[in-house]
């Protein structure tokens, strides 16, 4: 028996009514609007940020949609393109564990790129979003982890089907059509993870946007596809992924769940895989105070994925840093700030306090550990031992999260910017898209 499609559990989600969207993604969804727009307007001056946008500005075209750092507008997919890769520049943006990559940067620009050149409203460009990410996720979760162990980035590869059902949506396609989109994208989808490291990796979701974009203009226009290019004989699944998870991916599917309820926001300027020592540090230290010099041994425990990516014993760079447990342990329990990008210069690399609490750190694995959590064995210097735990799966209340995203925006772009654009998007739903597109240049 051949592998079955999800071509119609795909179609259901991309054309759901907008009034089958619930208040918890509604609500996450503007909290995700406004960290987008700060990492964007944040990593708009980035080497890359301005290589992308020399590049599309040479190619010209109709004034469409905006761009983070230019006083033009652009087509459509190249808004998309560059906003895609401008926000993704720092790393600095949301994370959904099951999708295994990053919804914003790679949803969000197709979403508000198209939203602006059809001047569709606030509402829509959100719910379009909502819609978007949710298939990501669900698509992402079908091609299984093994996709994203066998090198794909699926950022780019699930989100360029996210993006090109958001902007879908916001051109208002029909069911027939947002088919052909899909196939069409089928065959453009395409990241991979050996540019992790490089300026290829925000171009990832960059092109994961322009690939929506670009899909969809073409199927409004009567471009023919594959009938199903994503779960159909040679289509994506079927050529990308070597064991599909239908069966998980499309349980209690919307209306009945969004799992984009479960996506996460970096709140610490740092590789998301350190983020749940960070947080059990910090809770221990406000729980229970100490001081670095009362620590003999300290030791972290995580899932063997992440030795792979964020156990750099002894970083020589800031951006190193950002991947090293043991550098980012003993920075919290000396009171230096992870939160601000600023943070990671190369000179804290030599810092003596923590090169020499750094050889009190021992990081193991544990494949018990899910990839979300961290556990933490403090041995003081008085021979007490504390035990520490966070995972990451744990949802935080949605004003504190709120709170905490405000203040990243302004570590990042100034707390006088990153309160107007809260004021403004506190009434999103009375602004329109392009309302929304004139804050990334505020």
């Amino acid at each position: 028996m051949g592998n079955p499609s999800i071509l119609g559990d795909v179609l259901a989600l991309a054309m759901l009514p907008s009034d089958s969207i619930p208040t918890v993604p509604r609500g996450l969804a503007k909290l995700s609007l406004f960290d987008w727009l700060v990492v964007g307007k944040a990593g708009s001056t980035e080497p890359v940020s301005r290589i992308v946008s020399d590049f599309i500005m040479e190619e010209g075209g109709e004034p469409q949609s905006s761009v983070f750092g230019l006083p033009l507008k652009l087509p459509a997919r190249a808004a998309a393109m560059a906003n895609g890769t401008i926000s993704h520049a720092l790393d600095y943006d949301d994370t959904h564990f099951a999708h295994v990559g990053h919804l914003s940067v790679g949803i969000m620009p197709a979403a508000l790129a198209v939203g602006e050149a059809v001047n569709a409203s606030g509402t829509s460009v959100l719910e379009a979003f909502i819609i978007g990410a949710e298939a990501a996720c669900r698509i992402g979760i079908t091609f299984g982890r093994q996709h994203y162990e066998a090198g794909f980035h699926q950022t780019a590869t699930a989100g360029a089907f996210g993006a090109t059902i958001a902007a879908g949506r916001l051109m208002g396609l029909s069911s027939v059509e947002m088919q052909m989109a899909l196939g069409i994208v089928s065959t453009r989808a395409s990241g991979l993870k050996s540019q992790f490291g490089t300026m290829g990796k925000p171009f990832n979701a960059g092109i994961a946007a322009s690939n929506g974009v670009e899909a969809v203009k073409l199927a409004s226009r009567g471009f023919i596809s594959s009938d199903d290019g994503l779960s159909g004989p040679q289509g994506f699944i079927q050529t990308h992924s070597h064991n599909p998870n239908y069966r998980e991916a499309w349980i209690d599917a919307p209306p009945a769940r969004f799992i984009f309820e479960d996506n996460k926001y970096k709140l610490h300027a740092c590789c998301h895989g350190t983020h749940a020592m960070i947080e059990a540090l910090l809770q221990e230290l406000h729980e229970r105070p100490f001081l670095p010099n009362d620590v003999m041994t300290l030791t972290l425990i995580v899932n063997p994925r992440w030795l792979k990516v964020c156990d750099i014993k002894v970083p020589r760079t800031g951006l190193e840093i950002k991947f090293s447990y043991t550098w980012l342990a003993s920075m919290t329990l000396f009171g230096i700030d992870t939160s601000n990008d600023a943070t990671y210069q190369d000179a804290l690399c030599q810092a003596a306090h923590i090169v020499d609490f750094s050889s009190k750190i021992t990081v193991i694995s544990d494949p018990e550990v899910s990839d979300m959590q961290t556990k933490v064995i403090i041995t003081m210097k008085d021979s007490g031992r504390r035990e520490l735990f966070f995972d990451l799966a744990a949802r935080i209340p949605e004003a504190v999260l709120a709170e905490r995203l405000r203040k990243k925006a302004s570590s990042l772009i100034g707390s006088e910017i990153a309160k107007h654009i809260w004021l403004m998007l506190s009434s999103v739903e009375s602004l329109s898209a392009r309302d929304i597109a004139a804050l990334m240049n505020v």
